[in-house]
């Protein structure tokens, strides 16, 4: 059993008990909270000096009085490195790409599958444990790298290669606001922000 939690963030009470049992149903332990500002106390409540707890953020795009986003930021404010995961209806991903870009590590659009679910967090999960251990760069290296989906792979590789959205699109026969999402997640979940840190990343192995 993974004993980092999943620290849920749902305005939503039935939301927040489902995904709850889902998880705990997989050996995982959850923290959930209704809202941005209550996981907020809960961090700063933390004895200074403490060290960041460990774990990943499961946080809800659409949330009163705080969105996920905004909730993100604040994370980031306090300068936490931990996986975050979104979930997110189809019209907020204009809204999670740019969360993408600030580091989140990946976003789920509902309505999404529980396995596809579970999964996701087990990845992010492997990739917070890999970035707790010390030293342990070619650990984390992996974790991220298998964290990718076939076709993220498939983008990484041309985006390491140097290739244009619109020639990936091309190439992959999908149009190139899909390719520009890939490639955002493939930048959110290896750690990087352009295409010279993938290709260095990916000659590292």
């Amino acid at each position: 059993m993974n004993t980092s939690p999943i620290f849920l963030v749902d305005d939503d009470p039935d939301v927040r008990d489902a995904l709850s049992f889902l998880l705990g149903s997989r050996g995982l332990a959850v923290q959930a909270f209704d809202s941005g500002p209550a996981l907020l106390a809960m961090l700063d409540a933390r004895p200074a000096g403490a060290a960041a707890p460990r774990g990943v953020f499961m946080l809800d795009v659409r949330m009163e009085p705080m969105s996920g986003t905004r909730l993100h930021d604040e994370l980031l404010a306090r300068r936490l490195r931990n996986p975050v995961l979104f979930l997110t209806g189809h019209g907020d991903i204009p809204m999670v790409v740019e969360a993408l870009k600030k580091g989140a590590f990946d976003f789920l659009e509902k309505p999404y599958s529980d396995n596809a679910l579970a999964d996701r967090i087990e990845q992010a999960l492997a990739v917070d444990a890999a970035m707790q251990e010390g030293g342990a760069q070619a650990a984390e290296r992996q974790a991220r790298l298998a964290s990718l989906t076939e076709r993220e792979t498939e983008v990484m590789q041309r985006v390491a290669a140097g290739k244009l959205n619109k020639v990936i699109a091309d190439e992959l026969h999908v149009s190139v606001r899909t390719i520009e999402v890939h490639r955002a997640r493939v930048f959110a979940k290896l750690g990087v922000r352009s295409a010279a840190e993938v290709a260095t990343l990916l000659a590292q192995g």
